[in-house]
Parts: structure tokens; C-alpha cells; sequence
């Protein structure tokens, strides 16, 4: 309940709102190595019902302290290795995160995901060509913990009313394990971060429009 409008000295303790509203650790609790196990619908939008199943690991590396991190995702299924990277970027003017994918078989940089969390829950949207149509994209991570988490993508071709997931990702965090690969992860972060940023200049490129690697050629993937 608020005061009386008399009271002209706030207390010298009150929270700062732009401090309440910094998001950049937004994504502190998933630093680390993760097993992940992935259900893909194969035929979005189409009213298919076939999923297919796919294990693999997920090596999320910290950079600019928390203001970006790098997720490196490898997993095997029915077509064989998949292996892409998800560049998270912090905008401090927006307070928002950009998603960004790339495989390694285009080594580009996908269009960006734009969002950012809210009570434990991160949703982040873009627009996109699918099937000669456009549709929104929604990823969405949910039940986070410090040792298991929940994402998944959907697409509406309704202009956000409905929506169909097509890609579900669960977590589990296991132990790091030593790695030359890893024993500076920052720079090699950071120098994944810079090829991929230099490799991006053609953004309609789409890095993810491959069957194989996404949905029915969509360009977006978690």
C-alpha cells in the first residue's frame, strides 16, 4: 500500500529499478555441461503425429561475465550427428536476450530469437518464411533448476493465436569434465563468438534451412 503523498524522504535503502530489471544473469543456471534428450516432430503444421528421438550433450561456456554465453549442442538420432551452436547475446539498453543459431554445416549465423525472462520463464519470438508462408516462431525455456530445465519451439501460422510444438528439449546437468578444449574457455568461446559474427554478414542466409537439422527446412532450431 503506498504512503501518503506528504512523505517526501524515501527510505535510503529503496532498490534501484534499473538494478530490478537487469537481466543478465538471466542465464547464470545453465553454465555447464548438460545430456539432453530432444523430441522432434518431424511435419510441423501439417497435423503429423510423427516424432522422432534424439540424445546428445549440451556445453554451455560463459562470456563477458554473464552478458553472453555460448551453448555448443552435439546429438545423434535416426539421421545420424547434429551439431550446431546457440549464441545468447544480453542488449542492456532492451534488457533483453537475442537467440542466435548456427550449424555446422552452414557456419552462419540463424535470424534472431528476441526476448527475455520473467518468473523462471524465458520466451523469445521471431518471424519467418515457412512452407511460402509466414509464421511466428516461439522458444520457450521453462522448469529451470540448477540440475534439469525444460525448452521447446513452437510455430503459429495464426498470427500468435494457436500454436503447435514441434521440438522438446529436456536437460540434465552432469559433471564437467577436464578438457584441453576447455581450459580457456572464455577466449575459445569468445573465438567461436568472433568467426561466427564475421561469417554473418548475409543474415538471409538462414544457417538452419536444412531438412536434416531442422524441422521440415524451417530456419529456426533450439
Amino acid at each position: 500500500m503506498r504512503g501518503p503523498r506528504s512523505v517526501a524522504h524515501p527510505p535510503a535503502s529503496a532498490p534501484d529499478p534499473s538494478a530490478q530489471h537487469d537481466r543478465q544473469h538471466d542465464f547464470d543456471w545453465e553454465i555447464g555441461t548438460w545430456k539432453i534428450h530432444v523430441a522432434r516432430l518431424q511435419h510441423p503444421l501439417t497435423g503429423s503425429n510423427d516424432w522422432i528421438q534424439l540424445d546428445g550433450t549440451v556445453v554451455v561456456r560463459k562470456v563477458w561475465d554473464g552478458r553472453s554465453n555460448l551453448a555448443e549442442i552435439k546429438l545423434d538420432g535416426p539421421a545420424g550427428r547434429i551439431e550446431f551452436l546457440s549464441l545468447r547475446l544480453y542488449n542492456p539498453q532492451s534488457r533483453q536476450w537475442s537467440l542466435n543459431f548456427a550449424s555446422s554445416n552452414a557456419g552462419t549465423l540463424s535470424q534472431p530469437m528476441i526476448g527475455e525472462f520473467k518468473n523462471g520463464r524465458g520466451e523469445f519470438y521471431d518471424q519467418e518464411p515457412f512452407n511460402g508462408r509466414s509464421i511466428l516462431v516461439r522458444f520457450v525455456f521453462s522448469a529451470v533448476s540448477p540440475n534439469s530445465g525444460r525448452s521447446e519451439q513452437a510455430f503459429s501460422a495464426d498470427g500468435g493465436k494457436t500454436w503447435e510444438v514441434n521440438w522438446i528439449n529436456t536437460y540434465t546437468r552432469v559433471e564437467d569434465e577436464p578438457s584441453k578444449a576447455l581450459d580457456h574457455p572464455f577466449l575459445s568461446a569468445n573465438a567461436l563468438i568472433a568467426r561466427l559474427l564475421i561469417s554473418s554478414g548475409d543474415r538471409s542466409s538462414m544457417c538452419f534451412a536444412i531438412d536434416h537439422v531442422c524441422p521440415n527446412g524451417s530456419t529456426s532450431c533450439p
